[in-house]
């Protein structure tokens, strides 16, 4: 048990070190590399360059270097994006996205098969459940992992907010360009408030990000046993048919299934929101208004929110039922998409600032557990297939929503968001109806059981 376990809190740091960087780094792309939508291209491009991955790479990298060496040569790909941004330009950060892109889903798939097979190996000595042990090992490494979120937040604003010695106050002229009628001419460089880090401090806080994941390549490389070849070779080739069959066709032939086809617009949203929360409330609200520096304090109340919210909505689901919770957060999201057409960002409100992104994280946290949850739910037999069409979509929806960033209005944006919300929620409700018209009698309260691996795994 000890060798396990200390496998187990190896990889756990390790990722919680890994994501503490890029975590931080995906947040400050809006505002770091805004000159001609860089920064919002490249994560675009990483979310294009996950849907490719997630079809061939995880079993054919398992099968050759196996878990360890693919968890530790995944990491790297990480690094690189990490690198890519000490000099950027469209020639080092959209190479180095593509890069990232690719390693995202080897290293999710490699974690989970090595928790799967170790959690197994130790419940064969020890007679118990596998299942038991393994959803022990998930809830180990999330309770570890989801903390990445306020680290990395937390040191972009440390070492950005050294940069303000002297407050200086913005014009209202500058404010008018904050906000949902933006001035399209990036705005956040002629605001003094947001005039930006100095070269010095991006520089510290990247070196600060690199060095990050390259403890935490070392920490794998160094700590973490190689698991069985028997045993790994025997998962990979499960994964393997899985991955070229199961998911490369039987995604598409999983669309054949009507509620599949009425949970697009739903999934799809998942990418919308948080692209915008990333890409554009941190950019065009809280850049602009308040300076960079800003930016990690603002996005750790949605990290906090959300990682609460996870806990708390997957405990009550089974006395609320999944219907209240998609109308919570549904309204919970479309009053906040008003409220920020409406709203002119000042520094003065700062509150407001974090009131935001604290009930973003709320509905987020409905969207991702509750969406996985049907998944699971509806498509117990074709479980494959129906995570692959998860993935898919909703990093569809990243790619759209990154890459429309540049070209649009803040306030247009909003308003694109709002009405796949609605369409998302009118195709749920008649998914609801159906399947209370074809299942009479059967009591509508779910106990959706769902393992954090799920989730996360859509979240790269």
């Amino acid at each position: 048990m000890e060798r396990n376990l200390k496998n187990v809190l190896v990889i756990s740091f390790g990722f919680l070190l890994l994501f503490t960087a890029y975590g931080g780094l995906q947040s400050l792309q809006s505002s770091l590399h805004s000159e001609e939508g860089l920064g919002v291209a490249s994560l675009s491009v990483i979310y294009a360059a996950l849907i490719l991955s997630s079809m061939f790479l995880p079993p054919i990298l398992i099968k050759k270097l196996g878990c360890k060496w693919t968890i530790a040569g995944s990491m790297c790909c990480y690094i690189a994006y990490s690198l890519g941004n000490f000099y950027a330009s469209w020639y080092t950060l959209i190479p180095t996205s593509i890069i990232l892109g690719l390693g995202g889903a080897p290293l999710w798939s490699a974690k989970c098969t090595y928790l799967t097979i170790a959690g197994n190996l130790y419940a064969q000595k020890a007679g118990k459940i596998g299942r038991d042990v393994i959803n022990q090992y998930f809830g180990l490494f999330f309770l570890i992992f989801q903390s990445s979120g306020v680290w990395g937040n937390l040191i972009s604003s440390l070492i950005f907010g050294q940069t303000t010695t002297t407050v200086v106050e913005v014009s209202e002229e500058d404010l008018m360009c904050c906000g949902a009628y933006d001035c399209m001419t990036n705005a956040t460089t002629n605001t003094t408030a947001s005039s930006g880090p100095s070269k010095t401090l991006i520089y510290i806080l990247l070196g600060v990000y690199t060095g990050s994941g390259v403890i935490a390549v070392l920490l794998i490389a160094l700590f973490l046993d190689q698991i069985k070849a028997n045993q790994a070779e025997s998962e990979t080739e499960k994964m393997q048919t899985q991955s070229f069959w199961s998911t490369f066709l039987a995604t598409f032939q999983h669309l054949k299934d009507k509620r599949q086809c009425l949970l697009i617009p739903l999934t799809m949203y998942s990418g919308f929101e948080q692209a915008f929360l990333a890409g554009d409330y941190t950019k065009s609200y809280v850049t602009c208004a308040l300076g960079i520096h800003f930016v990690g304090y603002v996005m750790i109340s949605f990290s906090a929110a959300n990682s609460f919210c996870s806990l708390l909505f997957g405990k009550i689901s089974q006395f609320t039922g999944r219907k209240a919770l998609f109308a919570l957060a549904a309204v919970t999201n479309l009053a906040c998409l008003i409220a920020l057409l409406l709203w002119k960002p000042h520094p003065n409100q700062l509150a407001v600032f974090f009131i935001f992104p604290a009930l973003w994280g709320l509905a987020d946290a409905i969207w991702q557990t509750q969406t996985n949850a049907l998944y699971g739910v509806l498509f117990e037999k074709h479980k494959e297939a129906a995570f692959a069409n998860y993935r898919l979509w909703e990093s569809l929806g990243f790619v759209i929503a990154f890459g429309y960033s540049t070209f649009l209005h803040v306030y247009v944006k909003l308003y694109i968001v709002m009405a796949v919300l609605v369409v998302a929620i009118v195709m749920y409700g008649t998914l609801e109806y159906l399947e209370a018209k074809d299942l009479p009698g059967t009591p509508t309260t779910v106990k959706e059981e769902i393992t954090g691996s799920v989730v996360q795994q859509t979240r790269l």
